[in-house]
Formats: C-alpha cells, structure tokens, sequence
C-alpha cells in the first residue's frame, strides 16, 4: 500500500522531531508539490525548523514529492469545486495512486469518505510504528504529547484510545 502526505501529518512529526516514523510504512511514500511548497517553500522562507526538517527527509528519500495531474483525475478535478477544501491534491493523487491518504482534517477525511479514498491519520502512523517495532510504547506515547505540546489538536476522548492502544501493543 502507498502513502500520500498532507501537510499536517508532516508538520507535527517534524515538530515532534519524529519524522523517522514514516519509515515504518510502506512505500511509496509520497507528498503532492502543492503540500511540498505550502510545507516546506513557505516554511523556509518564515524559518520554521519543521520545515527544514520534512526539507531533509525529502533529500533523504523518505518521501518523495511528485506532481499531480488533477486533469486526469476525477476525484480532484469534483473536488477542485470546491473552494474551502484544501486537500484536493491529496486526494487526486491517493485516488489516481489507489494509496492511503495521511490526513487529519475532518473536511479532508469526509471528503475522502464520499470520495472513497481510504485515509489515516497522524496517530496511526505513530501507532503503526509501535506496532511494527520502529518505537517502543513510551517513545511512541512520547511522540504523541510532542505533537501536542506543539499545537496538534487531539480530543480528550480520542487519546485515550490513542494510548490505550499504545499500552496493548507493551
């Protein structure tokens, strides 16, 4: 199964300095340019480390950024009607790739829903590290109150399922 990165997954693992995580998951790997220079071109340019920090793991082959021909696809071209929603490129490229879209927006994830593109958010990705060995339990729980400690939002309620997940994996 292939991947294709939202910007808020990134941004938050950068923060949490725990962009290692993706490693985790299968490839490819894969951001849209649209993401790329909303998160890494402007985030430079504004001197955001998390931004130099995805900048690197890009050079590095963590991810890699590609374009999408929103065109050819018809997810993106039904969803570029609609203004508010910034995930269409996202979107187009896990639909026209049959790949999984990392992305924590309630708009993002119920368009993908009507859409019928499989998505998933930043937790799972730190779950799915756990789960395979990539962290043990308390780095993953670690990563998780960086993010929030960095600004990621997570409801009461869903992280305690967060880390009730993360102590059945001990």
């Amino acid at each position: 199964m292939s991947w294709v990165f939202d910007a808020t997954p990134l941004i938050y693992l950068a923060k949490a300095d725990r962009l290692g995580v993706i490693e985790a998951l299968d490839e490819p790997r894969v951001v849209p340019e649209a993401v790329y220079r909303e998160v890494v071109t402007t985030g430079v340019e504004q001197g955001y480390d998390d931004a130099r920090r995805i900048e690197r793991a890009v050079e590095d082959g963590l991810v890699d950024v590609v374009a999408v021909d929103t065109d050819d696809s018809t997810v993106a071209t039904r969803l570029a009607q609609h203004p508010g929603l910034s995930d269409a490129a996202v979107l187009g490229c896990a639909d026209a790739r049959d790949a999984v879209a990392a992305m924590d927006e309630s708009a993002g994830r119920s368009a993908a829903e009507v859409e019928d593109v499989e998505t998933r958010g930043t937790a799972y990705v730190v779950l799915a590290a756990v789960r395979d060995g990539a962290l043990s339990t308390v780095e993953g729980r670690d990563a998780i109150d960086a993010m929030i400690d960095h600004g990621w939002y997570v409801a009461p309620d869903v992280y305690t399922k967060i880390v009730g997940k993360l102590e059945s994996f001990e």
